[in-house]
């Protein structure tokens, strides 16, 4: 069996985003020279997300918008128990629960097995910082 192993980091400038890595995660499965198998992509910073949607930028606001109502940016520890700690990221926290750490998609023949309009994002909740996605694609 073949395996691929990446680090992606994201700097993203915004407090929140979506980032299409989509062609990024394409690249690395031609690159692992796999045919049939898996990729495994995962965000490993408990504030930021990888999740598969559709690359349409209203639906993106939508998210921002319904994640904000769930979990709004409060910095007071008054709001967030977790901001009693020095931080100020408790909402980001709930909003990468919600939206999930990590996907897995098929590899048929060498491609991304995704369904109409299936893309992947990168999910950022607390920016402004270098965080780290894991890639790993396995195979034959």
């Amino acid at each position: 069996m073949k395996s691929l192993t990446e680090y992606l980091t994201f700097t993203v400038p915004e407090r929140m985003a979506f980032v299409n890595i989509t062609p990024t995660l394409e690249e690395l499965v031609r690159k692992s020279g796999i045919a049939e198998g898996l990729l495994l992509c995962n965000a490993m910073h408990i504030t930021a997300s990888v999740f598969i949607n559709d690359d349409e930028r209203g639906l993106h606001e939508d998210y921002k918008n319904w994640l904000e109502r769930l979990a709004p940016f409060d910095a007071s520890p008054q709001t967030y128990a977790h901001n009693r700690t020095g931080e100020d990221n408790a909402d980001a926290h709930l909003k990468r629960q919600v939206m999930g750490r990590e996907v897995v998609i098929a590899v048929t023949k060498g491609k991304l097995d995704f369904g109409p309009w299936e893309q992947v994002f990168y999910g950022e909740f607390d920016g402004k910082r270098p965080k780290r996605v894991l890639v790993k694609v396995i195979g034959e």
